[in-house]
């Protein structure tokens, strides 16, 4: 069968017995990382038995029906990231949806998650959560999805690199709202772990100078009024957003009551109040 083992974050102290064995008892392991997974197996004092191949974005796909007939074979085919578990914004969905169709039986080693260990440190609402994983790159796309996710009422979870984690910010800010209450997790479990508390705005000074490690960042979701309906200046603050994402104001108007689950009409009234 085809097991997705969770990795540490970066403590070793994290990872599980049954990691260790999966480890040493694997015919297959596939790894995000062959040479971090020799480091992570050395630390743990665990000799991996088994072939290694790589597994990250770029091979995955031609990786599939090898891992497969693998598996099919009888064989334990180990799958692991780079750290936390597997499939989640790392390699893995291609192979688990194709073993699904083959009938091919899939497991998990549950562990560390940088999702759900940034949510439970960030003190905002956690019992409802979107993952949103890593935002766009070119910045259209990326106006256009924070645009969309500007009245999301749920807490949003974000993975980001440290080299665009301040602009990221301060367009979260702009499609948001200087005052959406924020988090940034950085370098979690680790020597130098840091949790920054603050609205987006304080953030994006926070992170001025510069972040060095691992990035992972929770945005409290859209405040609420009357049974779920947004207050009048955050649907007009919305469709702003999406007319300065490349929308028209029809195309705007029509966006964000969509996003929001309110009648158009509510949010042109909501335009014309504000601009009056």
């Amino acid at each position: 069968m085809i097991v997705l083992a969770a990795t540490p974050l970066g403590n070793r102290a994290d990872a599980s017995d049954r990691l260790r064995a999966l480890l040493a008892e694997a015919d297959v392991v596939a790894a995000e990382d062959t040479r971090r997974l020799r480091r992570l197996a050395a630390d743990l004092g665990v000799t991996v038995g088994g072939r290694v191949v790589s597994f990250y974005d770029a091979v995955e796909a031609g990786r599939v029906a090898g891992l497969l007939d693998a598996a099919a074979a009888g064989q334990l085919v180990l799958v692991v990231s780079d750290a936390g578990t597997p499939v989640v914004s790392d390699p893995g969905y291609r192979l688990v949806a194709a073993a699904v169709d083959r009938g091919v039986r899939v497991s998990v080693a549950p562990g560390p998650s940088a999702v759900t260990a940034a949510l439970a440190v960030s003190g905002l609402a956690s019992d409802r959560f979107c993952f949103e994983g890593v935002p766009p790159r070119k910045s259209g796309d990326r106006a256009r999805r924070f645009a969309h996710l500007a009245a999301e009422p749920r807490t949003m979870v974000f993975f980001e690199s440290p080299r665009r984690v301040g602009s990221t910010l301060a367009e979260l800010a702009e499609a948001f709202g200087d005052d959406r209450p924020a988090v940034l997790c950085r370098e979690l479990t680790k020597t130098y772990e840091e949790v920054l508390r603050g609205s987006l705005a304080e953030l994006v000074v926070a992170v001025a100078g510069g972040v060095l490690g691992e990035v992972t960042l929770v945005v409290a979701g859209a405040r609420a009024v009357d049974a779920g309906v947004l207050a009048a200046p955050e649907l007009a603050a919305r469709v702003t957003a999406a007319e300065g994402a490349g929308l028209s104001r029809k195309e705007a108007m029509a966006e964000v009551a969509r996003s929001a689950g309110v009648p158009r009409r509510v949010v042109s009234d909501a335009v014309l109040a504000t601009k009056g």
